[in-house]
C-alpha cells in the first residue's frame, strides 16, 4: 500500500523536473510506468486478500477506480494535456493520501 503513495510522490516531483529540466521527461515516464504497474498489482492484491481470503470487497472497488484514474492519467499524459493531466495527477495524490490516512 506505502509502495503507491511513494510512486504517486515520485511522480509529482518528477512533474515539477518536466517542467523545468531536460531530464524531467524520461524520469516522469519511467515513474509513470512504475506507478501502472503498482495500481495493476494493487488490484491483483486486493482480488487476492478478497476472494480467496474471504475479505472485505471494498479494497476491489477502492484499487479498481485507482486503476481507472491511472489509466486516465496515461491517456491524457500521452495526448499531452496539461490541463485534464495535472489536475487528475493532484486529485490521484489526495486521494492516496487519504487512503494513507485512513490506515
Amino acid at each position: 500500500m506505502y509502495k503507491r503513495q511513494l510512486t504517486i510522490f515520485a511522480q509529482a516531483v518528477s512533474s515539477g523536473l518536466l517542467m523545468t529540466s531536460p531530464y524531467g521527461e524520461t524520469l516522469h515516464s519511467a515513474g509513470a510506468r512504475v506507478m501502472y504497474g503498482a495500481s495493476m498489482l494493487y488490484v491483483l492484491a486486493a482480488v487476492l486478500a478478497w476472494k480467496p481470503g474471504g475479505g472485505s470487497p471494498r479494497p476491489v472497488l477502492h484499487a479498481s477506480g485507482f486503476l481507472v484514474l491511472a489509466s486516465a492519467q496515461v491517456a491524457v499524459g500521452i495526448a499531452h494535456l496539461p490541463s485534464v493531466h495535472l489536475p487528475l495527477g493532484v486529485l490521484m495524490f489526495g486521494l492516496s493520501l487519504l487512503a494513507l490516512a485512513r490506515r
